[in-house]
């Protein structure tokens, strides 16, 4: 739980949306880390939950036991790798809403499986999330897509080739390097 990941942007979105009425619960996955001075503090994420903005269920390995009890996925992240979650999502079926940032953007196709929002805007994600709240039948085929992408592009088996491929070439690079020399 830190804060680069979003995770107060989600709090506030969630609120947004339910203060209109209560429409939708919003789970928040992952533990503080104490160790971390970007981490969330338990006591902030435990106040979230008594006030009924989100429920918050600890770490989890069955991260697919999770997408299962979800109609959407959402990383509001600052920065990122390519996220992990967000494949899992998109090869689970999960439409997802992330930010307009390297890694987050190239986990999905905007408008196809998914929606990207600007960076550390709580509205403009609350108004993500309520589109496809309010519209099923986009939602069930922003994730159908998901999935599509997902098994073109987020294999696990082509992505470690591509791994072996980009360290096959930097010890070629390495050994040149010493041949020259």
């Amino acid at each position: 739980m830190l804060v680069e990941k979003g995770v107060r942007e989600f709090v506030e979105a969630a609120n947004i949306i339910n203060r209109k009425k209560k429409v939708a619960r919003f789970v928040l996955v992952g533990n503080p880390d104490p160790g971390n001075p970007s981490s969330i503090l338990k006591c902030e994420i435990e106040t979230w939950q008594k006030k009924n903005i989100v429920e918050w269920w600890g770490i989890s390995e069955d991260m697919p036991k999770i997408f299962s009890k979800c109609n959407i996925v959402v990383l509001p992240s600052y920065r990122e790798g390519l996220p992990k979650v967000l494949s899992e999502a998109a090869a689970c079926g999960r439409p997802i809403v992330t930010t307009d940032v390297p890694g987050c953007k190239d986990a999905i196709i905007d408008r196809s499986t998914g929606l990207l929002v600007t960076l550390k805007d709580s509205q403009a994600l609350a108004s993500a999330i309520e589109l496809l709240i309010e519209t099923p039948r986009l939602c069930k085929e922003m994730g159908k897509k998901g999935r599509q992408l997902a098994e073109r592009k987020f294999d696990v088996k082509d992505i470690c080739v591509t791994h072996l491929e980009i360290y096959g070439g930097l010890i070629r690079q390495v050994e040149q390097k010493k041949k020259l020399a």
